[in-house]
C-alpha cells in the first residue's frame, strides 16, 4: 500500500479538471495520531473471589500492553481510586462503572456497561 495514495488522486482529479494549478501549497502533519480502541470496550462488575468487595473490570482492549498502562494510570488519577492494568484488562477498585464509561467515552473510546 503506497504512502501518497490520496496525493497521486488528487494530481489525477486537477489533471482531469485542466492545467489549474493550487494557488498556495498546504502543509499536511503525517505524525500518527494516538487512534482509540476500533472495538467496543465491555465494562463489569466482578466480586468473585475477592471477599465480598468489588471491582470494576474494563477489558476489550486491542492496544498493546504499555498504551493500557497509560491508560490505566490516567483513569485511575482521574477516578481517585486504586486499580491494576495486566493481561490486556483493567480492574479499578470499587463500583464504579458508569464514572469509567463516562472517562472512556471521553477520550474517543466505545465502552458499555454489562
Amino acid at each position: 500500500m503506497k504512502n501518497n495514495d490520496w496525493r497521486d488522486s488528487l494530481a489525477a482529479l486537477l489533471g482531469i479538471m485542466g492545467d489549474a494549478e493550487p494557488e498556495e501549497t498546504v502543509q499536511v502533519d503525517e505524525t500518527p495520531r494516538e487512534q482509540p480502541q476500533q472495538g467496543r470496550l465491555d465494562i463489569v462488575l466482578e466480586k468473585k473471589g475477592r471477599a465480598g468487595k468489588c471491582a470494576t473490570i474494563i477489558c476489550g482492549f486491542s492496544l498493546d500492553d504499555k498504551e493500557v498502562d497509560r491508560i490505566a494510570a490516567d483513569l485511575k488519577r482521574s477516578l481517585g481510586c486504586g486499580g491494576s492494568a495486566r493481561g490486556g484488562e483493567i480492574l479499578i477498585q470499587g463500583d464504579r462503572r458508569e464514572d469509567v464509561r463516562k472517562f472512556l467515552v471521553g477520550k474517543g473510546f466505545k465502552a458499555r456497561i454489562i
